[in-house]
Formats: C-alpha cells, sequence, structure tokens
C-alpha cells in the first residue's frame, strides 16, 4: 500500500509541487490501481500462453523464426549529420559542444 510519505518522496524525486488535493487524489488513485493488480493476481492463469510480444499477432501467418523480421530494420552505418553543420544550427555553442540553459538547479 501507497503511503502519504511514499506520494511525497516520488513528487520529490520527479520535481512535482503537489496541493494537498493532488497528493491524496494521487495516494487514492496509486492504491486503486495496486489493488486492481492484487485482484488481477488471483486469476488463474495456468491455462494462458505466455505471450513474447503483442506484435506477433499481426505475423500470425510467419514461419516461427521469421515472425519479428517485419518489425526489425537492418542494423547498418548510415552517415550522420556532420558535426559541423550540427553545430552551425545551435543558436548557442561553446566550442564544439551545445550550449543548454541548466535545467537542475539542487
Amino acid at each position: 500500500m501507497v503511503s502519504e510519505k511514499d506520494v511525497a518522496y516520488v513528487a520529490e524525486l520527479a520535481h512535482l509541487e503537489l496541493t494537498e488535493a493532488e497528493s491524496a487524489r494521487m495516494l487514492r488513485d496509486l492504491n486503486s490501481i495496486l489493488a486492481y493488480i492484487e485482484r488481477l493476481n488471483e486469476l488463474d492463469t495456468s491455462g494462458i500462453e505466455p505471450m513474447a510480444q503483442v506484435s506477433t499477432r499481426y505475423a500470425q501467418n510467419a514461419d516461427p523464426g521469421q515472425a519479428f523480421v517485419y518489425t526489425m530494420r537492418s542494423d547498418e552505418l548510415i552517415p550522420s549529420l556532420p558535426h559541423e553543420e550540427a553545430i552551425r544550427n545551435a543558436p548557442k555553442t561553446e566550442g564544439v559542444f551545445f550550449k543548454v540553459p541548466k535545467v537542475i538547479e539542487r
């Protein structure tokens, strides 16, 4: 079961400032989700075959070793954007690096 302390901890990790009402709703929703998962765990799934991948349903007539071939692209080296061109498009740079605003204050 999720506690108020758990909600506060996760909110802090995510840099969220939750109001009391939002914290209470989050606590209720998370505990509701966990209760539903507990109900699902009570189901007898011993006769259900495990699924390796949802996308196999799209390749039902494929040979067993070829079921995912259509979803995979070949692993080939292709040229990428030249570094100089990428830097030229940046609003701010520092030498060979992109310069971005600081986003973490802690």
